[in-house]
């Protein structure tokens, strides 16, 4: 399968989509700015209120007659243009490879040792929309925003990778590390590992153990943490209160990490958490994980957002899919679309293949963008014996009209069905499979009532979801990821982590809005909220007597105040057996 780097096959055909665009693109504009100066935010209200001079309604009386006059002017040729761009959709390709070369792009290539390796993977809806539609979930310049997007992203995940344990005797969940020395081991990925556990220390003070900087610092010496603001990736609170211990060890670092050996210090990292019954830890994390693998993004909408947020995303990720979907009529049924798929794939490893499909049964005005599935598979390595190594990641974004149970679980049934497919067309004998992830926006949690039909689709026998218990039932550390956005600029982390906060900032099921007892009181929210963002795995159709598990699980605050989910991320660590020494050609 060949990778499309244009949306069209020609330039010819390129060149008349731009212009065809081109036409289009003021009325587009006019009537985009228009629908937002009648949609002003909380934030804008809140300042319209402290400075009456802040008003926006004289703005909006004088722009409004000017946006429709010159609308008004404008239509004939957007109309012609919409004519010339219409029939051009139909020979559009469902997707925009883009590779930018870079040392981080040769991890494909490398040979893997006995030990097996591990791989991050984070999902996030961006609420990229038009900025008139943005506004409706408070939120607003989309550009704006999109280059800020890309730029706390690469932040986050550009920074190296530094376990943060907490002991403490008023945390009983942060029992993951004791007072003693920690080793360190270097990975065959550059990550530090060899973590160990055990009870607490019986200490007032709370420690917080860096693991994995390799520092010439002596092993007593205290210092002042760092921790950044996640709503101001620049700025950096210093706490006078903790106590910073430095280990060091003999472990190497990977060449990421070592570029940024001196500044670890002055980086912040989270507090992960493991009870005695956890099999890995989870956290409420200011940033991306580091070292990040891959990125699936959800309502890119906005042309002119995607390409900024492509342009700041380059800087880490060498190999990215955009502009994923259908316009127009084609490959959809009969619905026109408006929107693309809005989803994007950022990746650390080699694109090998790529496929797109859109769910034909939307409804509303999810039928007017073209939600659907995006496979993908990734070179991750070589065998001893120079097989490839492969993975398999799948994006989608599913119908998000509450109460369309059906619909939903319809999409999940051709996401199955597409991905077997997908899986059957283009893996190889050769092929050694590492890993099979699903990631994205499912639009349906496992606390809600209305949602019980997808609690039990059969999706859930073949992957697994670190966060569930069973149908219904979370961990209870599983956070929801539906924010409500009032343009608050506190650090969410600290706020997540109690209960009020979370009742303040997170949606939750509507079934739980009017909670009352038997006499009549109103019983205050319980739960985490609604948890709709989904990192999937498969234990099914790995090579063989390889396995995977679970070693880090998180939910990131850092992109606060720039959309309405908490991203989430998972480090999966794939351990490898005897490899067999059957060969052939493709199945």
């Amino acid at each position: 399968m060949v990778l499309h780097t244009h949306p069209f096959p020609s330039a010819s055909l390129r060149l008349l989509n731009d212009l065809s665009w081109g036409l289009i693109y003021p009325c587009y504009w006019l009537l985009d700015h228009l629908g937002a100066s009648f949609l002003p935010t909380s934030q804008e209200q809140q300042r319209c209120s402290q400075d009456p001079c802040a008003s926006l309604t004289p703005c909006v009386l004088l722009f409004t007659p000017l946006y429709l006059l010159l609308t008004l002017l404008w239509l004939p040729v957007a109309l012609l243009g919409f004519v010339l761009w219409a029939p051009l959709q139909v020979t559009r390709r469902p997707y925009a490879y883009s590779h930018r070369h870079s040392a981080r792009g040769e991890r494909g290539s490398a040979e893997w040792g006995p030990q097996g390796r591990s791989f991050c993977f984070s999902s996030a809806n961006v609420c990229l929309l038009p900025d008139s539609l943005a506004r409706l979930n408070n939120l607003a310049d989309t550009r704006g925003r999109a280059g800020e997007l890309g730029r706390r992203i690469f932040s986050g995940a550009g920074r190296p990778r530094i376990k943060i344990y907490v002991d403490s005797p008023t945390s009983p969940s942060a029992s993951s590390a004791s007072s003693q020395t920690f080793s360190l081991e270097s990975k065959p990925n550059g990550h530090i590992g060899g973590d160990e556990t055990g009870p607490l220390d019986k200490e007032c003070d709370t420690r917080l153990f860096l693991i994995g900087i390799n520092d010439s610092r002596p092993t007593s010496e205290v210092i002042n943490p760092v921790v950044y603001d996640e709503g101001n990736p620049n700025g950096c609170i210093t706490s006078q209160d903790s106590l910073t211990h430095i280990h060091t060890g003999n472990g190497d670092m990977s060449n990421d990490s070592s570029s940024h050996h001196n500044s670890a210090l002055r980086k912040c990292a989270t507090q992960k958490r493991r009870s005695a019954d956890d099999a890995f830890d989870h956290e409420i994390s200011a940033f991306f994980p580091a070292n990040l693998d891959f990125l699936c993004l959800q309502e890119v909408f906005d042309k002119q957002a995607a390409v900024k947020l492509k342009q700041q995303l380059h800087h880490y990720f060498p190999f990215i899919l955009s502009d994923v979907g259908r316009y127009a009529w084609k490959g959809c049924c009969s619905q026109f679309k408006f929107l693309n798929s809005g989803l994007l794939l950022a990746s650390q490893y080699p694109i090998l293949d790529a496929d797109y499909h859109c769910f034909a049964n939307g409804r509303g005005e999810d039928a007017l963008a073209a939600k659907g599935v995006l496979f993908v598979k990734v070179q991750v390595g070589k065998s001893s014996q120079g097989k490839m190594i492969v993975g398999y990641i799948t994006c989608t974004h599913l119908h998000s009209i509450e109460g369309d149970s059906l619909v939903r679980c319809e999409q999940l049934n051709a996401l199955l069905e597409y991905g077997a497919r997908f899986r059957k067309m283009t893996k190889w004998q050769k092929d050694q499979v590492a890993f099979d992830v699903i990631l994205g926006d499912l639009n349906f949690d496992n606390c809600s009532s209305e949602d019980r039909f997808e609690q039990h689709h059969v999706l859930f026998s073949h992957y697994k979801d670190p966060c569930r218990l069973g149908p219904g039932e979370d961990q209870p550390w599983a956070l929801g990821t539906l924010l409500e956005i009032s343009g608050h600029c506190s650090p969410l982390q600290k706020l997540l982590g109690n209960e009020e906060g979370r009742r303040e900032y997170l949606v939750f099921p509507a079934g739980m809005k009017h909670c009352v007892n038997q006499e009549g009181r109103t019983i205050p929210l319980s739960g985490n909220g609604r948890r709709i963002d989904y990192i999937l795995y498969s234990e099914e159709g790995l090579q063989q007597d390889w396995k995977v598990g679970v070693e880090e699980y998180s939910f990131i605050t850092q992109l606060a105040g720039l959309t309405d989910h908490l991203a989430v991320a998972m480090r999966l660590a794939v351990s490898v057996g005897e490899e067999p020494v059957a060969d052939g050609n493709r199945t």
